[in-house]
Parts: structure tokens; sequence; C-alpha cells
């Protein structure tokens, strides 16, 4: 029986010592803060990050792993392990997976780069769903194919509480970040799949928080409604930046509208907070990858 590894990188949220308790690897995502590079939870924690980028003269931006980082971080898993299979964020938000796969062919069939359009918690529940695999035996190639097969089986939304962080990054105009602001507008974004697109706008967090939970519940009771009958969709919550009481808040909201469902929650990864920045919530959704009996 091959030794599969399973690997992914920092957008998951999994943390390092997270990831030592699950038996994973995961690569930190760098990103620059006044130019200067920092690799996350490795040179900067997430409170000295907030604190870094809400500085109004800051600029910060993110950038992939180098086809040479990939293949240090492989290497070194490879000497213990017969493959891996390595869970990048989604190609469809980042050129890293298309590097990745790229560089995996360098390595003979001994690393399998899954393409399945997650990101944060999503892919947080992709590692754990390879982890299972991987722990039944399944091989690298079978576990790339079965995680692709339910790729778009997921949902992602998210409501940031300012628009600044992704005027900085030139999704959204000056003039519309203001405007935003000043009338308290929060956008509602979703990912579905590949695409991060606008969902809706809402006047204030707490109705954007319902937006969201209405949505879900739309999900839910459509498209992934046969997924949820059986019991095989996980539910999630993410944020950034926020105090224990504003995620708790959370926490209850999502509870008391699903009552049914046992929750994972994480922090956003820092390479997604440079893009959003403090004070955004996430609910998300994706199906549990099993192998077929």
């Amino acid at each position: 029986m091959s030794k599969t590894a399973i690997a992914t990188d920092s957008n998951s949220g999994i943390s390092q010592s997270r990831a030592k308790k699950l038996g994973v690897f995961v690569l930190p995502m760098s990103f620059y803060i006044n130019e200067q590079q920092y690799r996350e939870e490795i040179d900067i924690s997430q409170k000295d990050f907030y604190k870094l980028i809400s500085e109004s003269k800051t600029t910060v931006s993110t950038s992939q792993p180098s086809p040479a980082e990939l293949t240090d971080f492989w290497r070194k898993i490879l000497r213990e392990y017969d493959e891996l299979v390595y869970i990048p964020m989604s190609s469809g938000l980042s050129s890293s997976c298309t590097t990745a796969a790229m560089t995996a062919k360098d390595f003979g069939g001994r690393v399998h780069v899954v393409n399945n359009q997650r990101i944060s918690v999503t892919q947080y529940q992709s590692v754990l769903d390879a982890l299972a695999m991987a722990k039944e035996g399944m091989s690298g190639k079978r576990i790339k194919t079965r995680l692709e097969q339910d790729k778009l089986i997921s949902s992602i939304y998210i409501t940031v509480n300012s628009l600044s962080f992704l005027k900085k990054g030139g999704r959204v105009t000056t003039a519309g970040a203001l405007i935003a602001n000043v009338m308290n507008l929060k956008p509602v974004l979703q990912i579905q799949g590949e695409k991060l697109d606008a969902y809706a706008k809402c006047r204030g967090m707490k109705a954007a928080k319902q937006k969201m939970l209405e949505a879900m519940h739309d999900d839910f009771e459509g498209r992934f409604k046969e997924y949820v009958d059986k019991g095989e969709m996980a539910l999630m919550y993410s944020y950034s930046d926020m105090s224990d009481d504003e995620v708790n808040a959370w926490r209850k909201e999502i509870e008391a509208s699903f009552p049914k469902f046992k929750l994972k929650a994480d922090p956003l990864s820092l390479s997604i907070g440079c893009h959003i920045g403090p004070g955004s919530l996430a609910i998300a959704c994706a199906k549990i990858t099993k192998p077929y009996s």
C-alpha cells in the first residue's frame, strides 16, 4: 500500500499547529505590506497584520508560490511519502493552481494537484476529505479524481465591512467605495465554483447577514437539496479580525437558522484578508466527498 501525503496552502485557513494535529502539510502563502514580504503565520500574526493594513497609506498585495517554493515544499514531504495530493486554492481565483500543475510534471506522477475550485473553509473540507480517503488506502490519483468530481458542489457568501481594501486591489472604483461607505452599504459577494461575483447590496451588516442566510437556505432547498437530504453537506462560517462577541453572535444566528448542522469555523487566511480587510463575515457549504463504496 502506498503512503500518500495530503498538502494544501494556507488559503485553506489551516494553521501550522492544526496541520500537525491533522497530519497534513500547509504551504504558507506570501503577501506584501508596503513592499515587504511576509509569510502567513511565519513572519506575522493575525493581530499585527490587521493593525498594519488598516493604516491609510499601507499598500498590500499577494503573490503565488513560485515553482522553486513548491518544489522545495514537495521534496521535503516526499522524503517520507510515496506520493502526495496537493490541494491549492481555486484556479479561478489565482494562477497558483496552474503553476502547481505545471511544476508537478517534474515529479514523475508522484504529485497530484487537485483543481476543485475551492478556497478557505470549503478548501479545508477538501483537505479533510482527502485525508480520510488516504487513510482508507486510496491512491493519490483516485483522491484527486474524487475531489474534482465534486468541485462545483460548494458555495460561499461573504460580506465585507468596508470596500476600501477591494478598492486597493482594483476590484471596485474609488467613487464606488466612497459612496458605499458613506451610505453604509454592505456588499454580499459570492463564490460559486471558480468565480467571485457580486450577489447583493444591503444597508448595514444586519441586513447583509440576513441576506447570506437566505442565500444559503436557497442553496440547501434548491441545487444542493439532494446532498443535504443525504447528510453529505458540511456547513461552515468564517471571519476576519472580529471580536469574540461578534463572531459568537454570527455563529448563534447560523445555528438558529440551521439547527440540524454542526458548524465548522476558522478565521479567514491573511492572504484573503489582504483583499477584504477586517470585519468580514462569511457562510459556506461544501459536499463531503467520500470514496465510492
